[in-house]
Formats: structure tokens, C-alpha cells, sequence
């Protein structure tokens, strides 16, 4: 109990990592539901696509700004893994 008292900030990182996590997962599962496969999407390249997004938008929270805070800065870090998927959807719609 006094872990948190000594650190409030502690716990809500921690939900702002599986907020990512699994935002990460959804924007990486609907990039594969784009493409026109039969088979369906891979499981292993949609978990591997998740985890490059997530540890992208990690050094994005971790090293952003330290003037935005809380859901800010959450906000921020899930705009930018929607844009990067967005971005790898038309990179991979050329090729």
C-alpha cells in the first residue's frame, strides 16, 4: 500500500502500457484485415507487426515532451501508431 502512496504515478503508467499494447494489437490485426488474403491474416507477422508498433510508441512515450502529461500524452503515442500503421498500409498497397 505504501508503494502506491510513495508513487501514484506508478499505476497509471502501467495502464498506459496495456493501452498500448493493445492498441497496438487492434491497429496491426486491422492492417492485415485490409488486404485481400483468402487465408486470412498471419498470426505470428500480425503479433511481430504489434510488438514493432508497440516498441515504436513506447520511445514515443517514454521520450516525448515531459509537458504533456496523462491522457495527453496517450492520446498523442495512439495518434501516432494509427498514423504509422496507416502509412505501412499504403507503403505496402504500392508494392
Amino acid at each position: 500500500m505504501s508503494d502506491n502512496i510513495a508513487n501514484p504515478y506508478f499505476k497509471s503508467k502501467k495502464i498506459s502500457m496495456i493501452i498500448l499494447a493493445v492498441t497496438a494489437i487492434i491497429c496491426s490485426r486491422m492492417l492485415f484485415f485490409f488486404f485481400n488474403d483468402p487465408e486470412g491474416p498471419n498470426l505470428l507477422v500480425v503479433v511481430g507487426l504489434a510488438l514493432a508498433v508497440y516498441f515504436l510508441s513506447y520511445v514515443a512515450y517514454a521520450f516525448g515532451p515531459s509537458k504533456m502529461n496523462g491522457i495527453r500524452r496517450l492520446s498523442a503515442v495512439i495518434c501516432i501508431q494509427i498514423l504509422l500503421v496507416t502509412g505501412l498500409y499504403f507503403c505496402m498497397k504500392w508494392f
